[in-house]
């Protein structure tokens, strides 16, 4: 049976440090410059530690270069991708092609993630973008159970799928935020950060908050609710999936140590005996008492029928 990799965005060396004792195989770091919505900044100066400390500890580090590139932000990338690579990370994670052009021009291989948010939906896709490189595929969220086990039958490269946490509903290179509080007569220098708490409420339904906010790479919209498939993860480990992933985002330190802490117990519990594995409810129960009472725990789109 396929062993999965778990792994969570984080935001310091100091999360990395402490989710990787916690049990995480893999991280995921970057900067605001190059990658989109992760939950802070690990600037380059800080790479090469964290690196040689999880490699210290068999765990891998991935770099997020996953954002939507205008001219300017082109400067500089090969130097910042050559950088990564004498760092020795174990891949970037990309959705832009100009990323992949650029690999291709550094002394030696950087291995690839292609993660194109909501796009990354069917296997054939999938397929070309690991004949032009790519040694993994980011499943999109939008993808229910079904699918994605049919997307891993089918796929050419290892296949990653988000298990827990926020999601993101909508980007744009615009200041929204900016540009609302403006128009209602608030000082446009407020704070708009991820750290402010601003949310979103749908007229017709009032009682679900979508959390938003602004930095240098535009508006950012995220869901109402947080995935949770600590107990469905048997069909996905049977489904050979092969990375779990846990979103960082807008949760404390203490409960991403949590969440990575009860999905390794799980996966484990159920590696070591698939026949007599028995859900533990204190797993769950963890996780629940440092969730937000305000956003419920849900399957996401895993257990939706999808209409076209």
């Amino acid at each position: 049976m396929n062993k999965p990799e778990l792994v969570i965005s984080c935001g310091s060396v100091a999360d990395l440090k402490q989710m990787i004792l916690a049990g995480a195989d893999a991280v995921i770091i970057g900067e605001d410059r190059y990658g989109l919505r992760l939950p802070g900044e690990v600037k380059l100066d800080e790479i090469g530690e964290a690196v040689a400390w999880a490699h210290d500890r068999n765990a891998k580090v991935y770099v997020a270069v996953n954002n939507i590139l205008d001219n300017q932000t082109l400067v500089g990338l090969k130097e910042y991708l050559a950088a990564l690579q004498a760092n020795d990370v174990d891949a970037i994670i990309f959705g832009d092609p100009a990323v992949l052009m650029t690999v291709r021009q550094l002394p030696k291989s950087l291995p690839l993630h292609w993660n194109a948010e909501m796009t990354s939906t069917n296997y054939a896709t999938a397929n070309y973008w690991g004949k032009q490189g790519a040694v993994r595929v980011v499943l999109a969220r939008e993808l229910n159970m079904e699918q994605v086990l049919d997307f891993k039958a089918k796929s050419e490269i290892p296949v990653e799928v988000q298990v827990h946490g926020i999601t993101n509903i909508y980007h744009s290179k615009r200041e929204l935020v900016k540009n609302y509080m403006a128009h209602q007569g608030t000082t446009p220098e407020e704070d708009r950060s991820k750290g402010r708490g601003l949310f979103l409420i749908e007229h017709e339904r009032r009682d679900q908050r979508y959390p938003v906010y602004e930095d240098c790479n535009g508006t950012h919209i995220m869901s109402s609710e947080d995935f949770c498939m600590l107990e469905n993860l048997p069909e996905l480990i049977d489904g050979n999936v092969d990375s779990l992933k846990i979103e960082g985002l807008l949760k404390s330190s203490q409960y991403n140590e949590t969440v990575v802490k009860s999905y390794r117990a799980a996966i484990d519990a159920y590696l070591a005996n698939p026949e007599g594995y028995e859900f533990q409810q204190e797993w769950l129960d963890a996780i629940v008492e440092l969730q937000d009472p305000e956003r419920e725990l849900s399957f996401g789109f895993f257990y939706k029928e999808q209409v076209y």
